[in-house]
Order: C-alpha cells, then structure tokens, then sequence
C-alpha cells in the first residue's frame, strides 16, 4: 500500500456483505445464521453472487477488485454504491450505514460524493459532449455559467478539447469513455467507482487509456474502487488488489505481495503470469545492509521502491552491485547483477 495510506481512516467499509439472487433469499440466510455453502445455496434455488466479503478502501486508495467472469465482481461494486440492496451485511461511508440512507439521502450522496463509470459508455445520445459532461450539474441545480465552466474543464483534462459540440455517435468508442469519465469526474466525488470501464475498448485505445486514468489519478485526491477481469491491468493500476472467486475474496493485498506471499494455491496460480519484473520492487529483492556510506552518489544508486523493470538495464550494466537508497538518500542496500536476471528469468518461464 502507498506509505501515506497507512494508518489512515477507512473511507469506504464492507463488512459481512451477502448478496444472493432468488425469493426468499433473506429468510434462508437468517435460517443458517447468516453464513451458507455453495451446495446450499444451490439446493435452495438461489445464485450467490457476494458471500461474506469484508473489507477496507483507504482514502486515496486505487483498490482494484479482480476475478474471472462471474467471480461477484461488479455484483459488489453495486453493492457498495447501494445501486443493488445488500441481502445480509453493512456497507459505510466516512462511518455513514448506506443501508440507513432514505432514497432521497442516497440521491444527494450519489450526486456529490460518488462518481461512475461503466463498461458500456451510457452517454446520452442527444446530448452533445459538453451537455453529457455538464449532466451531473444540471441534476445538481448548478447554473448553466458553472455547468459549462466545470465541464470545459474537464474535457480538456481528458483531452477532447474542440469536440464540446459533438455528439456522441461522432467519437470513436476511446473518445466516448474519455467522455464518461470526465462525466463522472465533474461532481469532483470523493468516491470514484470504475466497472471495467476499458473492456469494450481494442487493446491499444485501452492501453492508452489506462495512462489517461494514472495521470487523472494523480490530479484527483479521490478513493478509487476499480473492477477488472484483467491481471496485467490490474497491476498497473492498483495500490491493492483484491482477488475474488466464487463470490468470496480470497486475498487482498499489494501485487508484490500477492506474488510473494499467496494466500493459498489459487492466487499462486492466479497470479502465475504476471511478469515480476513489472511487480517486484528493489526493496523486495536486494540485499539489505547499513554498512555503507549513507550519502551515494546520483550514478551508482537506484531507489528501494523502483520496479526491476525499471532498474534492470543499470544494474546489468554496472561492473558491481548497484547502491539502494530510500526516499531521503540513504542507503539501505545494494541489488547486484545475478538476483535482477533471477527475476528476469523467472518472468520469462511464466
């Protein structure tokens, strides 16, 4: 987890979350005293679709949910929005029970404080790209000067500056959810939910667009929960992660983490191809000592929170092991040539 996450109060909490599908699904949960297995959830009819998630999104947080198809994912994404009612659980907001929340309560809290993207772009087809953005403010009740103001803002942040008057039938589909996201940014909310907002997309327009949301991440101090059926995305955008599989998660921790120490022989598996050079930081992997000058030069240094991939052709290329220093320059240890091609070779076999 990013260091300035720790310690810091939960934003948003999910805390024994059940949500299964069919008549009666309450009623037989309370029977069993509030916990089921699959086979009887099964035999009653029902679909199970969250059973008994609990965890914690930091404020600030990029907290990536990931799984395979029909593991519960974007189930519980709309749970933790209250778009779909929870069947057994509590979900809170800054300590706020969002079951509590009347209609008109939950109304005003998605309209300022929650932001969404979905996987289908859902732009308002009669609307130009300002009038899509500006949206959200016309439900405010903003005035029509700062309606327009916030959403020329906006696109030209996502980079759509001179298409304000085009309509969406007229933007490629990478250009559409530039759209939706800038929509989804323009009540500034101070939580962002993502449902695999690039996966409709072709591989280089998601490319592209998974840059667009790490530098939209970094200009918004907003907690981002972000659901995807893709590991590599996954980890290029995640502070945590964590995994699902049959509507439980199995594991929930940063992606060094979740290679270094699985949980259990899924994730291990699960896991299995992600390239480690891409995951793995020096601090991991090098070999710590505080018997060195604590001052090292700029040349011969490379920081304990680089990713390997980033450092492999420096340390490949010095004569000896490579100096790590932390964030305020002393050095913490060295990372020498045979451990970066240990990992190198070990992302190749994967």
């Amino acid at each position: 987890m990013d260091r300035r996450l720790i310690g810091s109060t939960p934003k948003l909490v999910c805390e024994g979350a059940w949500k299964l599908f069919g008549p009666g699904a309450e009623e037989f949960l309370n029977a069993r005293g509030g916990t089921a297995t699959l086979d009887e959830i099964g035999t009653a009819g029902l679909v199970s679709a969250v059973r008994n998630v609990d965890l914690a999104v930091q404020a600030g947080e990029s907290f990536v949910v990931m799984g395979l198809s029909g593991c519960g994912k974007s189930t519980l994404l709309r749970c933790l929005s209250r778009i779909t009612e929870l069947t057994a659980g509590r979900i809170t907001l800054d300590g706020r029970d969002l079951g509590s929340l009347s209609r008109d309560e939950l109304v005003d809290l998605r309209r300022h404080k929650m932001g969404m993207v979905f996987q289908h772009f859902a732009l308002l087809p009669h609307l130009t790209v300002l009038e899509n953005v500006a949206f959200p403010l016309r439900i405010q009740g903003r005035t029509a000067a700062e309606r327009e103001a916030r959403a020329r803002e906006l696109i030209e942040v996502v980079g759509l500056g001179g298409r304000e008057q085009h309509f969406p039938r007229q933007l490629s589909g990478g250009q559409q959810q530039r759209v939706g996201i800038a929509r989804s940014l323009a009540v500034n909310p101070e939580v962002w939910f993502l449902d695999e907002p690039f996966s409709a997309l072709d591989p280089l327009i998601r490319s592209e667009m998974q840059e667009e949301f790490l530098r939209l991440r970094n200009m918004f101090s907003t907690t981002i929960v972000f659901i995807t059926h893709d590991l590599d995305e996954a980890v290029r955008l995640a502070t945590r992660i964590a995994i699902m599989r049959d509507g439980e998660i199995i594991q929930t921790d940063t992606p060094e983490q979740l290679i270094l120490r699985p949980a259990n022989s899924y994730v291990e598996e699960f896991t299995r191809r992600i390239p480690r050079a891409k995951v793995l930081t020096v601090g991991s992997v090098m070999r710590a000592s505080t018997n060195v000058e604590t001052r090292p030069s700029s040349d011969s240094v490379v920081r304990v929170d680089a990713k390997i991939c980033d450092v492999a052709a420096a340390v490949l290329a010095a004569t000896g092991p490579v100096r790590v220093a932390n964030s305020t320059g002393s050095v913490v240890g060295s990372l020498d040539r045979e451990t970066v091609i240990s990992v190198l070779a070990d992302t190749r076999s994967r």
